[in-house]
């Protein structure tokens, strides 16, 4: 089982270290609010249907004051895992970000985020070890610079016959983190326990690797990996090639098939898999007009948070308009002709609205596009902390599995 699994990599200890950017975002906020919670629980906010109080509006639009621990709409086991964890580390807090910050310390605070990110305890052979039926190996591939692209490839280790490929993109607001984390290694080792073929890839972004990398430079790398997959799909025993991720992946990932469609190589990919994608940026300091970014605002992430990533990944503000950079910018006529649509979208998350609403986009231009929402959840707890919710790790990897041998 995935969350036994889990458990035993882990720890409590481990857990916020190795959790990604969303529990550390929760974790940094969690000290001023456990004991706030632990008193909200009691109050009226829970018992309307015996006092004949209204009904409210969710999260903040419902009372501005409220906090991710305190919304009742969050699934009790994620609450009782923050409050339980240890917290952020006494006195280690992220760069101060305005929407006005500048380049450099928008730089700052992705290198923090990935430093924190990559200091975990956990060791990537335990997850190895625990899963001798998974083979694990590595590929170097040129990439259309000439930069090697290093690919982790995870697959069942008894094989009778082709099987489908997942090409997976890890999560960091497409400027940090590691296809080579904790948590990343072991959704792809699970994702091979289905009987999948998957390839992360661990493309260029500003945190990782030396010098500027902002876009296209990580959607690039992403690119070429695909497009190495499909010429090798025999020797490799490949039946399908589908492209995932969540977070910033969701990002790459739903971009990859826009690139594609645009350079008239689409057809190399047969369906994309995106799990909370961030597929619009923050350019200034008006709030998007979803309603999402005011019912989760804060919960996790801020506009200054936002707008620094997007800072880093789009420095001049060149890509603003660019589907490519930014998905919920494509018009009807780029969406026309994509690949098939999977998009899992999390109630409590700041941008739960944007794939929801390109979902719809999606379906409007003639793609076939699915969209659902996991209630109670925050942003991808199914990898970020996947023993608190085993529930929702056998979903999604059952949903992801069922999509991409389906095609």
């Amino acid at each position: 089982m995935f969350a036994k699994i889990r458990r035993s990599v882990l720890g409590r200890r481990a857990f916020l270290k190795a959790a990604g950017f969303n529990a550390f975002l929760a974790a940094i906020f969690l000290p001023r609010f456990v004991r706030a919670a632990e008193t909200k629980q009691n109050n009226d906010y829970y018992s309307i249907c015996t006092s004949g109080s209204p009904l409210k509006l969710p999260g903040k639009l419902g009372d501005p004051e409220l906090t991710l621990l305190q919304d009742p709409r969050l699934h009790p086991a994620i609450r009782s895992a923050l409050m339980a964890s240890s917290g952020a580390k006494p006195g280690v807090f992220p760069p101060t970000l305005t929407m006005d910050s500048s380049y450099d310390d928008c730089v700052k605070f992705v290198e923090y985020m990935h430093d924190v990110i990559l200091n975990s305890d956990v060791e990537v052979s335990s997850i190895r070890q625990d899963n001798p039926d998974v083979v694990a190996s590595t590929e170097i591939i040129k990439g259309d610079e000439g930069n090697d692209i290093l690919l982790f490839v995870e697959r069942p280790k008894i094989i009778d016959t082709v099987i489908p490929c997942v090409v997976h993109i890890h999560g960091g607001g497409m400027t940090f983190s590691s296809a080579e984390t904790p948590e990343t290694v072991l959704w792809r080792t699970e994702l091979a326990k289905m009987g999948l073929l998957v390839i992360g890839v661990e493309f260029r972004s500003e945190a990782l690797s030396p010098g500027h990398h902002p876009f296209p430079h990580g959607l690039n790398d992403c690119a070429s990996a695909v497009r190495w997959v499909f010429e090798n799909k025999s020797r490799l025993g490949v039946s399908s090639l589908t492209v995932a991720g969540e977070s910033g992946g969701g990002n790459l990932a739903i971009a990859l098939g826009i690139k594609a469609k645009l350079e008239g190589w689409v057809d190399n990919i047969d369906g994309v898999f995106a799990m909370a994608p961030m597929v619009s940026g923050v350019y200034d300091a008006d709030v998007p007009t979803l309603s999402s970014w005011r019912e989760n605002m804060g919960y996790q992430g801020t506009m200054p948070m936002y707008r620094a990533m997007t800072k880093v990944y789009d420095p001049t503000s060149r890509f603003k308009n660019d589907p490519r950079a930014w998905p919920f910018c494509a018009g009807k006529s780029v969406l026309k002709g994509l690949p098939p649509h999977v998009i899992l979208n999390y109630e409590l998350d700041l941008i739960r609205d944007d794939g929801v609403v390109f979902a719809q986009r999606l379906q409007t231009a003639g793609v076939s596009a699915s969209s659902r929402v996991v209630n109670g959840a925050h942003h991808v707890p199914e990898i970020a902390m996947p023993d608190a919710v085993p529930e929702m790790v056998r979903e999604s990897l059952a949903s992801l599995a069922s999509f991409i041998k389906g095609l």
